[in-house]
């Protein structure tokens, strides 16, 4: 004897059409030129986060925690540690 055949639900795009997100408002789009606008310790972030996914290590959930603790540290060790990592990257690219 089978088992009965199972039903997906099918998606009601009309339904869920009021959900799509409106479009931006200029006015509210940040200075990309205001000296500041992040700290150092979100460039440290954002930069470890960028450099370990070039390096072909994409961040993994469980990893916030270590990228939040490097990313307190100064200047020269943050960009220590994105030199390294895109070294490793350079070096684990096979030639052609």
């Amino acid at each position: 004897m089978t088992a009965p055949a199972t039903i997906l639900p099918t998606v009601n795009w009309d339904a869920e059409a009021d959900l799509l997100l409106p479009p931006p408002d200029p006015k509210q789009r940040l200075d990309m030129a205001a000296p500041n606008l992040l700290t150092a310790r979100d460039r440290h972030r954002l930069s470890l986060h960028a450099t370990l996914t070039t390096a072909g290590i994409p961040p993994h959930p469980d990893d916030a925690k270590a990228i939040d603790a490097l990313s307190t540290l100064d200047d020269t060790v943050a960009l220590a540690i994105c030199r390294w990592l895109n070294t490793h990257a350079h070096l684990a690219t096979p030639l052609t």
